[in-house]
């Protein structure tokens, strides 16, 4: 998985560096093979299960300005548990945020499961909406569009991580993403959903 994510990273246009932060020799070995840097090693206190992105791409920003003197205009996090992502989807998320100066740019896609027809159990165990709802919906077509997350791309100005921690601003804008390349692998069948369409693409690729 991180090779796919550092091997589309590379291949983006758009893209000044390529940077891994890990806590692991294994993983930083492996990425260095495939031609990502790994400027510094990752605190051990960043490196713990319930971690969040923001203070491990803050701590990121700062090494490379302290021992580098680095400071990108923007900054991108690409998680290698979404491997389906391409160069493209990367540098089409750089030119939005260039084109409308955003603080950044999430991906999103459509939901298998629109949140208006999402259910929850109620007290007695019967069958109620999750969101409640002032009309009913015959149709999916009728619904609004609705997006989820796809772990994919978050970008945000260097400045916004630094100061607010956060990918989020009134002036985070969406890249759009297909279903078929927002896999996010969090359990065995992502995993075997996501090996069976890169063997797919690889095939496509072959012919």
């Amino acid at each position: 998985m991180i090779a796919h994510t550092i091997l589309a990273a590379l291949s983006a246009k758009l893209l000044d560096r390529v940077v891994i932060t890990t806590d692991d020799v294994e993983i930083a070995e492996v990425s260095r093979q495939f031609g990502a840097e790994t400027p510094f090693m990752r605190p051990a206190e960043l490196a713990a299960d319930e971690t969040l992105a923001e203070p491990v791409i803050e701590h990121a920003l700062r090494w490379l300005e302290d021992n580098e003197d680095y400071r990108p205009d923007y900054v991108m996090l690409l998680q290698p548990t979404s491997p389906l992502r391409t160069s493209e989807d990367i540098d089409n998320s750089i030119k939005i945020a260039v084109e409308n100066d955003a603080d950044g740019v999430v991906s999103l896609c459509e939901p298998k499961h629109h949140p208006y027809l999402v259910k929850r159990l109620g007290d007695q165990g019967e069958i109620v909406d999750f969101v409640p709802l002032d009309r009913s919906y015959k149709r999916r077509q009728d619904l609004p569009p609705a997006y989820g997350l796809t772990g994919a791309v978050y970008m945000v100005k260097r400045e916004i991580m630094l100061e607010q921690k956060t990918f989020y601003t009134d002036r985070t804008f969406p890249y759009i993403m297909p279903v078929e390349r927002s896999v996010d692998i969090d359990t065995p069948w992502d995993l075997a959903l996501a090996e069976l369409m890169m063997e797919g693409r690889a095939d496509s690729a072959a012919n």
